[in-house]
């Protein structure tokens, strides 16, 4: 053997533990999305994937995300900009939507038509959006009364159209051929009794969060269960008709994930998309392997999820589900990125992005007295495994008890902001883990302009927050106490950064936001 063939040899055997390193790295893993993404929905249309989501008390809503390889994903259109013109929705009247506005969606493509329904208790209706040109923000709108529950979208071979929806009870009603309601005298009969059995006796919750779908000739109807001091667990039934009767499978029992349904892709293979709850951050979407066993959808591998996926690498979520924004447009440009949504509806005359080019500009309105309260809060998800986000602001026109600043949105919340008094203006931080909101820090502002942030940390569900604060965006200093962050039933959200401005003596003062800026870090 020759002198270069020996050193080539060396060289291969030193490069290739590197190169094999590489390939496992560069392999997909869950979660797909470390943020708060529940309750999706999954449509293929050729090469393209769509995913619809909950935001519930948000505005716009119905976030549609679109991917090309399932693991990498970019917010493309809401089906809504808002629900409905409500007091609870509107947070007017000391009312809200907290928790409730709309939930779980059903997505469909059916003849060249994108379809997004859900369904609101605050409302008592059930929606349905439909749309030519996903991504385009044109949806038609049918609603109808009664809110049928994490119903299911199905539109069967013979055109006849379906819900699928319950809890514990399965039932289905047929629409009429133009969705605008119940088809009289169609189908309308209970097709599982009792949904949750496969998963036991002992049930905490349910069978809900219904997705049919037909593959070769049958129909599977997939459900999450919760048995009393297991987890959330995934339970399958199928029929060769569509109102039964149905035989169910338990089909998932591994991390608590579940709720979801079926994905094929172009090359054969199958997944099933599902969420599992991970604390503060919120509910995270997974993907699990599928295969086909004596004409059952088996998920996962030996009964488990697993960590790595033979799927392209995840990517960064910035700037495709949250990303920075300089508040800079074109002229007489007001539109904000899809990455933002409203905490409820917003009044559109109390903020803009043209009134000082270059600024977002939150005008007070009315007297507030809590965070909860405050109307034109604007909001992005937070990231794990951890995140930081950072704001630039002008106070110089805030009047006395005004409150502006940036916040980590949900029950037991935090924020750092500066308040304004007759004797002048400090930067504060509110603590509110416990439960209890609390000044815990106030420290003297003598300038206009002021750089806020606020850092999470989800690793491992560790969930705890700080806040900081600079004069001149370079040396920073924590401000206040950690904050704990939890997540609590009244919000049903993961934690987000919200930007706002609230009067608790009195109204028309305002701050100007020069920049908002996230980062995984």
């Amino acid at each position: 053997m020759n002198r270069n063939l020996k050193q080539l040899i060396v060289l291969i055997g030193c490069f290739l533990p590197c190169f094999f390193a590489a390939a496992q790295t560069a392999q997909a893993h869950s979660p797909i999305v470390f943020a708060d993404v529940p309750d999706m929905a999954m449509i293929r249309v050729g090469n393209d994937y769509y995913m619809s989501s909950t935001t519930m008390h948000m505005s716009p809503g119905i976030p549609i995300m679109k991917s090309d390889d399932l693991v990498n994903w970019k917010l493309v259109d809401y089906a809504y900009d808002t629900l409905a013109d409500v007091d609870a929705l509107n947070l007017t009247a000391g009312k809200n939507a907290y928790g409730r506005g709309s939930w779980a969606s059903s997505l469909r493509y059916h003849k060249g038509v994108y379809y997004v329904t859900t369904f609101a208790q605050t409302t008592n209706k059930t929606y349905i959006y439909t749309t030519k040109n996903i991504g385009k923000g044109t949806w038609k709108r049918i609603s109808f009364s009664p809110s049928y529950h994490d119903h299911s979208l199905f539109f069967d071979d013979d055109n006849k159209v379906y819900l699928v929806y319950g809890n514990g009870k399965i039932n289905i009603v047929e629409l009429r051929e133009d969705l605008s309601g119940v088809k009289e005298k169609g189908v309308q009969q209970v097709i599982i009794e009792n949904a949750s059995k496969p998963a036991g006796n002992d049930i905490m919750l349910g069978a809900e969060g219904s997705q049919l779908f037909k593959v070769n000739g049958k129909y599977y109807l997939f459900n999450i269960v919760w048995p009393k001091g297991g987890m959330r667990t995934v339970v399958v039934h199928r029929a060769d008709k569509i109102t039964g009767p149905y035989e169910g499978r338990l089909a998932l029992q591994d991390l608590g994930v579940a709720q979801g349904g079926l994905i094929d892709m172009p090359d054969g293979r199958w997944f099933a998309y599902l969420f599992r709850d991970y604390g503060a951050v919120g509910r995270i979407p997974y993907l699990v392997p599928v295969q086909w066993q004596n004409g059952w959808p088996v998920l996962g591998v030996d009964g488990k999820v697993p960590d790595q996926l033979k799927l392209p690498a995840n990517k960064s979520l910035i700037p495709g589900i949250v990303a920075s924004d300089e508040f800079d447009r074109k002229k007489n440009d007001a539109t904000l990125p899809l990455v933002w949504q409203w905490n409820h509806n917003p009044d559109r005359t109390l903020w803009s992005l043209t009134t000082r080019p270059g600024y977002l500009r939150l005008t007070t309105g009315r007297i507030d007295t809590t965070l909860f309260d405050v109307r034109n809060m604007l909001t992005q998800r937070t990231i794990g495994p951890v995140c930081s986000a950072g704001v630039a602001i002008d106070v110089a026109a805030m009047k006395d008890g005004d409150i502006a600043g940036l916040c980590l949105l949900q029950k037991q919340y935090g924020y750092v902001a500066v308040k304004a008094t007759e004797s002048g203006k400090s930067l504060i931080m509110v603590n509110a883990g416990s439960g209890v909101a609390t000044e815990v820090a106030a420290i003297p502002l003598n300038q206009s302009v002021v750089y806020l942030k606020a850092s999470c940390d989800f690793t491992n569900m560790k969930d705890t927050a700080s806040f900081a604060y600079s004069l001149d965006n370079q040396n920073w200093k924590v401000i206040g106490t950690p904050l704990k962050m939890t997540y609590t039933l009244p919000h049903f959200m993961g934690y987000r950064y919200g930007i706002f401005n609230y009067a608790t003596r009195q109204a028309g003062g305002h701050v100007d936001v020069d920049w908002f800026r996230i980062g995984q870090e």
